[in-house]
């Protein structure tokens, strides 16, 4: 036999099955009207789901090249848009063509094309679902006299709509493309596919180990895999509705920011400042309205802690924890709180934005072996934050901290003021250096001290809460010095030589063996009760206000010498004030002591006696020792009196 023979018998055998399928399907179409057909598909439907679709619309069927059945607005649930569970534009059922050639109609795969599934919640727990779903699950029992051979459904460009009006959820799902795996021979189902929430597209697959036992509230595995930019799930466990709906098992999850991805689910958005790449895995416990992580692993920013989280939703939002961790690094969320201006000269007078305070509940404990804030390190650290109704605390119960340890409390506020801020600290044998410049930018002190602060205020800026600011501090240190002012070289050369000026005295060093001060503060204004500094050469005693708005001081003193040992003459005493800026105050020596102290100035001081010779011979005194200032109209020391300092000649 030839090839050619060959080929020519395949083509002629080919032919004769065409012929023979051609012959089939005309039989088909001739012995098995629409009618007929169409009633035979929706009885399997039926026998396959217990459900009764209503068929609002036209059917029509095709047999070649495939066999399918075709239905036009479909739906489920009932006659009223309230009451409908699912409808499609078009239901279309593929049967399985060589059953169909004996007579026997046997479906493959349903696609739905277009469906909008609403999941409608009221108020009693109870869904639209409900019934359908009690039918589904009568339907699939062992005992249920049933033929259904469906393997699988389609869902073609659907919407998914799902609402629970006791928590006021109401969500959206768009262009779902799922592909279900209906459980007609195993008791397994498994939805696989993609959706689009929220204009982000989510990869999905969910499976149920044991659908009817779902379908009954039986407990029944579960697994979840979410795929999409915002945020990457995985769940494996368990899943329950009876007595109560329940979810149990482990979960992963990681973003690449949780800003971003708390604000795509819909939540409250979160305080500025941080929260960018997050992980998690933990234990899951879904019960009710309540979600808990047990031990949770978390990465976020960075920092990596362990402990228990619990959310809970009752009509507000809330969020319950506790979390150790080794190494915190708080500093990404405090970066966008401004206490100063770009200058670090003057209070912040941007109004501030604390909407967030009212976002959630929060009762969250946190303890870490070291943390570091705002260019701070602090040692082992355990602090409580509880915000409610728009007040947030941070309890701080033990913190090492610039050498010593803090402990105490600091809240803040909404208000019709725009914000209230209490705080009541104490700062236990720490490092003046480093506390007070953190808290103030004062890097005038060294040592070591005892520092307690009591304040409140409020404001819709920093700068308007410093303007209320009431409250108490007390300071106490030993062995320290105050920098930047060499007092005792000051005042031995002003004893030697009152008339010499003061020179250059803001440089260097003035020790002491304590210090204490205790200020009493009102609507922004510092008033000193109590200012004392007793060192091995010198005694200082100081007394004034200060404006914490203007961040300027107004004091006056006295500086005296410490007698080298018992029976010397009186100490040398110099009174002086102080006033300028925080930063750069001014000491201003009183000339008229100075003078006194002159044997030199004798014929001076009877000049002085004389009217004619008074201007000039004061014009020539302070020339040598700087003038004292001169009140403006405002009470408030001249330009001129500061420009005439002792440095200045």
């Amino acid at each position: 036999m030839t090839a050619a023979s060959g080929f020519k018998r395949l083509g002629i055998g080919l032919g004769v099955i065409v012929a023979a399928l051609a012959v089939a399907f005309a039989a088909i179409a001739i012995l098995m009207p629409v009618d007929i057909l169409r009633d035979s598909v929706r009885a399997e439907i039926r026998g396959m789901t217990g459900l009764d679709p209503l068929l609002r619309g036209e059917s029509s069927v095709s047999i070649f090249p495939n066999a399918a059945v075709s239905f036009e607005k479909v739906a489920l649930g009932g006659d009223t848009p309230a009451q409908t569970a699912l409808k499609a534009d078009r239901v279309v059922a593929h049967l399985r063509l060589f059953p169909l050639l004996f007579g026997h109609v046997e479906i493959s795969d349903v696609t739905l094309v277009n469906p909008t599934i609403a999941l409608t919640f009221s108020t009693d727990g109870r869904s639209n679902w409900s019934t359908l779903l009690e039918k589904l699950a009568a339907q699939l029992q062992p005992t249920a006299a049933k033929n259904a051979t469906v393997s699988e459904i389609l869902l073609e460009h659907g919407t998914i709509l799902v609402r629970d009006e006791s928590r006021q959820i109401d969500e959206q799902l768009h262009d779902v493309n799922l592909a279900l795996a209906w459980p007609s021979i195993s008791k397994t189902f498994a939805a696989t596919g993609q959706f689009n929430w929220h204009g982000e597209p989510v990869d999905a697959s969910v499976t149920l180990a044991d659908f009817l036992a779902t379908l009954d509230g039986k407990p029944s595995g579960l697994k979840v895999r979410l795929s999409g930019a915002p945020i990457k799930l995985a769940f494996e466990g368990h899943v329950s509705a009876r007595p109560t709906f329940k979810i149990d098992g482990t979960i992963a999850t990681d973003s690449p920011s949780l800003r971003n991805a708390v604000h795509w689910v819909g939540l409250h958005p979160l305080p500025h400042g941080g929260f960018g790449k997050f992980a998690l895995k933990s234990k899951l416990l879904v019960t009710g309205g309540t979600v808990s992580f047990s031990a949770a692993n978390i990465e976020l920013d960075g920092n990596a802690a362990e402990g228990v989280i619990t959310f809970a939703s009752d009509g507000r939002q809330t969020v319950q924890g506790t979390l150790a961790a080794d190494t915190l690094n708080l500093s990404p969320y405090v970066s966008t709180i401004r206490l100063m201006t770009d200058n670090e000269r003057d209070w912040d007078p941007v109004p501030m934005t604390l909407d967030s305070l009212n976002a959630f509940d929060l009762d969250l404990r946190i303890s870490a072996a070291k943390v570091a804030i705002a260019g701070a390190t602090l040692g082992r650290t355990a602090i409580a934050a509880n915000m409610r109704g728009g007040s947030l605390t941070v309890s701080v119960g033990e913190a090492q901290a610039f050498g010593g340890l803090v402990q105490g409390s600091f809240g803040l506020a909404k208000s019709a003021n725009g914000g209230d801020f209490k705080a009541q600290l104490q700062f236990a044998d720490v490092d003046l250096d480093r506390c007070l410049g953190a808290l103030f930018g004062l890097h005038k002190l060294e040592g070591t001290g005892t520092l307690g602060l009591i304040l409140e205020g409020s404001g819709d800026s920093v700068l308007g809460i410093t303007r209320t600011l009431t409250g108490s501090a007390k300071l106490a240190a030993r062995k320290g010095a105050i920098v930047g002012l060499n007092l005792e070289q000051l005042l031995q050369r002003l004893e030697r030589r009152p008339l010499s000026g003061g020179g250059d005295y803001r440089n260097g060093k003035t020790p002491f063996d304590k210090l204490d001060v205790a200020l009493k503060m009102e609507d922004g204004t510092v008033t000193t009760q109590t200012a004392v500094i007793d060192g091995p050469a010198v005694k200082l005693a100081v007394g004034g206000s200060a404006s914490v708005p203007e961040r300027d001081l107004d004091l006056k003193g006295t500086a005296s010498l410490v007698a080298s040992k018992p029976g010397d003459d009186a100490p040398f005493e110099l009174p002086f004030m102080v006033r300028g800026s925080w930063d750069s105050p001014l000491m201003l020596l009183d000339s008229q002591a100075l003078i006194r102290r002159a044997p030199a100035a004798a014929p001076l001081l009877d000049a002085l006696r004389d009217r004619h010779a008074r201007d000039s011979v004061r014009s020539a005194i302070e020339r040598l020792v700087g003038a004292p200032p001169k009140p403006a109209a405002n009470g408030a020391p001249s330009a001129n009196a500061e420009n005439k300092s002792p440095e200045s000649n």
